[in-house]
């Protein structure tokens, strides 16, 4: 999706808060070394409202993610399910594509027995 995303995850440490964090952390440096260096026409607006919402967090210059997540507790198979689709129709809801498998930035191609450009393992 445009502003936000979707995923289904596990930490191997047992600490999915932590993981979460450090990935925000990582990408957030990625997102903003490539801003820094390529040609976006939309750099110097990002930077500004990065900038913007960084002032209200101390020690923070930018900030890219918001500070909370909607985590889910995982109870069964059933809810997996209803989970994986409703995270690959998402993008079909916003109406960026017509088929859930159009999409190139999600699983519903694996599941499609496409293969997509995100690493998976199908569950």
């Amino acid at each position: 999706m445009s502003n936000h995303i979707h995923l289904m995850a596990r930490s191997q440490l047992e600490d999915l808060s932590g993981t979460i964090r450090d990935f925000k952390n990582f990408t957030s440096k990625k997102f903003l070394d490539e801003l820094s260096n390529k040609t976006e026409s939309r750099k110097d607006w990002m930077k500004v409202v990065f900038e913007y919402h960084g002032k209200f967090k101390s020690n923070q210059s930018n900030q890219i993610w918001t500070h909370e997540n909607h985590a889910e507790l995982i109870y069964s198979q059933k809810f997996i399910e209803q989970k994986i689709n409703y995270i690959h129709n998402n993008p079909v809801e916003a109406g960026f594509v017509e088929y859930l498998e159009q999409y190139l930035y999600s699983s519903a191609r694996d599941y499609a027995d496409e293969k997509g450009l995100v690493n998976i393992q199908l569950v």
